[in-house]
């Protein structure tokens, strides 16, 4: 068991940082002989001289910045501690937890991740990356706090969030690009198709054009997308996350007569928006917030 109590620890700390008991124990409301003897309870403790007189002022011994700049930590974290609990004694909830689709732009959501952790960083987040139905599973199972997803659920309601505009891409390399010519649903069904599977573990669906003759499902987006690259067919995917892709080349639109592009509304769905605590409500705000931010031009 420790013989130093933090509180020792703290007054020690504040003799360093004010300069001498005297200006200390008018910051922190103590008497300068109340400090004294701390102080010099805690060398006897340790049997260490933290410690030295400077004329008429104190410092520390090289023993005593070492052993100080350790329990400023140990003092950093008990005012956390005490931050934590006061915030739980408010109804701060300990954690959150999210279910995203992955559709939604991953710079959107790292910005309000970020965002977020400033103004509590002591809150726990478990962030899924669901499919299709799989996010739905998670809210309507009681599963997740809060859902983004281009499905309804039914029994919730749902606040726009943002449109992500789904294009149909390949290689330029790829077979169908080679045609030079417009495309019809009928090219499409002779080559490929990379489709990302439902996270739902109950009732997963099938969404999109799924004609072809030849079909690869991955379980992530990304998956996917480094698969177009590679030149392994064809997909309709969110223009947000090959944007980069477009510009540099790596990837091409399909020159379809129609379905070339497709537009999906997000929405932001509480589990119970009612009994939210402030956690999940800031964690709302900054996924509006983010949505705007990075999505200008966009329909939010």
């Amino acid at each position: 068991m420790s013989r130093v109590t933090l509180a020792q620890w703290q007054m020690l700390a504040a003799v360093v940082d004010h300069g001498g008991f005297a200006r200390a124990a008018e910051a922190i409301h103590k008497s300068p002989s109340t400090l004294n003897h701390a102080v010099h309870k805690l060398e006897e403790q340790l049997g260490v001289d933290v410690l030295e007189p400077v004329g008429r002022q104190v410092r520390l011994t090289e023993a005593g910045e070492m052993l100080l700049r350790r329990a400023r930590q140990l003092i950093e974290n008990a005012d956390a501690l005490e931050d934590v609990a006061n915030r739980l004694a408010e109804g701060l909830e300990a954690e959150i937890v999210l279910a995203i689709d992955q559709i939604f732009p991953p710079d959107a959501l790292a910005r309000a991740l970020e965002a977020f952790s400033a103004s509590y960083p002591h809150v726990r987040v478990q962030l899924h990356e669901t499919v299709l139905n799989g996010g739905v599973e998670m809210l309507q199972d009681g599963h997740a706090d809060l859902l983004v997803s281009g499905l309804a659920a039914q029994g919730f309601l749902g606040e726009p969030l943002v449109t992500v505009a789904f294009i149909a891409v390949a290689h330029p390399d790829h077979a169908l690009h080679r045609l030079a010519r417009v495309l019809d649903l009928r090219d499409l069904e002779q080559h490929r198709q990379l489709v990302v599977r439902d996270s739902a573990l109950r009732q997963s669906l099938d969404a999109g054009w799924l004609k072809a003759e030849q079909r690869w499902t991955v379980s992530h987006l990304d998956t996917s997308i480094d698969m177009l690259e590679r030149n392994l067919g064809f997909a309709w995917v969110p223009e947000t996350r090959i944007a980069e892709a477009l510009r540099a080349g790596r990837l091409k639109p399909l020159s379809l007569a129609a379905g070339g592009r497709r537009e999906v509304p997000i929405q932001l769905i509480h589990r119970d928006q009612d009994r939210a605590g402030p956690a999940t409500r800031a964690m709302a705000r900054h996924l509006h917030e983010a949505a705007r931010a990075c999505l200008p031009d966009e329909k939010v």
